[in-house]
């Protein structure tokens, strides 16, 4: 199909002027790296094993259960209960991919595995650490992570950080340890960016949050290798409700990667997480995230950042699996000089629907931002770009600049693009670019002309397509994200 583009310009010149890139923090890599996953097949599990779990279903006695099993404080308690009551005020959102087939009341909403988070490896029982084997956590700790933590169901049961950055005043930790051992910072920036009424999945986060990650660092500290964690349900008809918090004090930098990966059932489950960052005066983070759901997920997400004075928060957003994904990383540019970059990837087959996109509010002057999206969509499967775009009356000079391509790989496929844009600032310079293509016969008969087969040459146009985003991925991690993309295009043809 033809380019479609939408260039808007307020500020009276001839040209609108595109938000310059920012790169990626520096980060190490190693040479002749063997892919750690070889026995990794997509859907795997092991026997369920639990030391507590609560019943089926929502009620405000799980939402107790959960807090006193875990000997939270009374703010804690309270919080949950006010969060509960908010979830069943709101309404599914109007918008969006179809939620109605959502069974709240067939769901588990805590499970933990193990009695206590092992300190070594060696520490985790054998079915837990021979998944997480599979999936190459220890191998990728041991070659080229500052930090690691790995969740399981409901808990983390696994966490490390290097002692060099430890000795730097960097913490890394569960947010369950972080509310107990860091009260004040948790509680001064807890749910102060996403609050429990912003939205009805934010609510039940809030309500039966658990695990997830904790990262502070401190002014002044950059923190040179990426931390990971590694988010695993295992068991069926499981609800996964992380809650990740990070603060980058001023002039730190951090990369900070996450992986999601389910086992195949007949049923189906939920994981609706909730991240908020705190990126201050000159800080810079960078929040990676590469899923691998299964096709029985609902992943419903509320990822939230705040940048502040000359600060830059970059997005990197990889969505392959899930039934459907509903995640729209945002960032608020408070500050002059604030910057933000949005990359999200989406690939979307066989009765999947992946809404995605991002978000960036000019709050202050002098800020800029880029929203790239890039989706692939094959036979049944249903992409879609949802983005806003907003300059606050008062934010003078921002300019923003945003990219949507959709790539369709057959005839039943199917791409959408939602963007929302409100600008009241007259100096602002907007731009956003659309375009919606296919794979031509053309390319095709090209390739193939070359020496390759039709399944090469696909996989070659596709590689390309979805090059500029995974090219500012690590090189680990990108080996892995073009891995996941083979195994979505096996069977592309026919």
């Amino acid at each position: 199909m033809p380019k479609k583009t939408t260039r808007r310009t307020n500020n009276n010149s001839t040209s609108a002027t595109t938000a310059s890139s920012t790169n990626p923090i520096p980060t190490a890599r190693p040479k002749n790296i063997q892919h750690p996953q070889e026995d990794y097949k997509p859907g795997f599990h092991v026997q369920e094993k639990s030391v507590f779990k609560t019943q089926k279903g929502l009620s405000e006695d799980v939402v107790r259960q959960i807090s006193a099993h875990k000997n939270e404080p009374t703010w804690m308690t309270d919080f949950r209960l006010k969060a509960y009551a908010t979830f069943l005020k709101k309404r599914m959102p109007p918008w969006g991919a179809d939620l109605s087939t959502i069974n709240f009341d067939d769901i588990y909403y805590y499970l933990k595995p193990v009695n206590q988070q092992g300190r070594t490896w060696n520490d985790i029982p054998d079915e837990i650490k021979s998944t997480f084997d599979r999936l190459g956590i220890p191998q990728a700790e041991r070659r080229y992570l500052a930090g690691v933590g790995a969740q399981y169901e409901s808990e983390v049961v696994y966490h490390s950080i290097s002692k060099h950055l430890e000795d730097k005043g960097v913490i890394f930790m569960d947010t369950d340890q972080a509310l107990h051992k860091h009260p004040e910072i948790f509680r001064k920036y807890f749910s102060t960016i996403v609050p429990p009424a912003d939205n009805k999945f934010a609510a039940l986060n809030s309500a039966v949050w658990s695990g997830g990650t904790f990262l502070y660092v401190p002014a002044g500290v950059h923190v040179e290798l990426p931390l990971q964690a590694y988010f695993r349900i295992n068991a069926e008809k499981m609800g996964q409700f992380e809650r990740t918090l990070i603060i980058a004090e001023e002039g730190s930098s951090v990369h900070y990667v996450e992986g999601c990966s389910a086992p195949s059932y007949s049923s189906e489950s939920l994981h609706s997480a909730v991240v908020e960052i705190v990126v201050k005066k000159g800080a810079r983070v960078q929040y990676t995230t590469i899923q691998n759901w299964d096709k029985k997920v609902y992943n419903l997400v509320t990822k939230r950042a705040q940048a502040f004075q000359d600060a830059t928060m970059f997005w990197l957003d990889g969505n392959l699996g899930s039934k459907i994904t509903m995640k729209y990383p945002s960032v608020y540019l408070m500050e002059p000089g604030a910057r933000a970059e949005i990359l999200s990837l989406a690939f979307a087959s066989d009765g999947q629907h992946q809404d995605a996109g991002g978000k960036a509010i000019h709050v202050a002057p002098n800020t800029t931002s880029r929203i790239i999206s890039r989706s692939i969509s094959k036979r049944s499967g249903r992409s879609s770009y949802r983005g806003t775009l907003e300059v606050h009356r008062g934010a003078t000079g921002v300019k923003s600049h945003v990219v949507c391509d959709a790539l369709l790989l057959d005839k039943e496929s199917r791409s959408d693009t939602y963007p929302t844009m409100k600008v009241e600032e007259a100096s602002a310079t907007v731009e956003h670019e659309a375009t919606v293509r296919k794979i031509s016969e053309e390319q095709l008969f090209y390739l193939q002309s070359r020496g390759l087969t039709e399944d090469a040459a696909r996989g070659m146009i596709v590689n390309g397509f979805v090059e500029p985003i995974v090219k500012e991925l690590p090189m680990e991690y990108a080996v892995e994200m073009n891995r996941l993309i083979e195994m979505e295009m096996e069977g592309s043809i026919g």
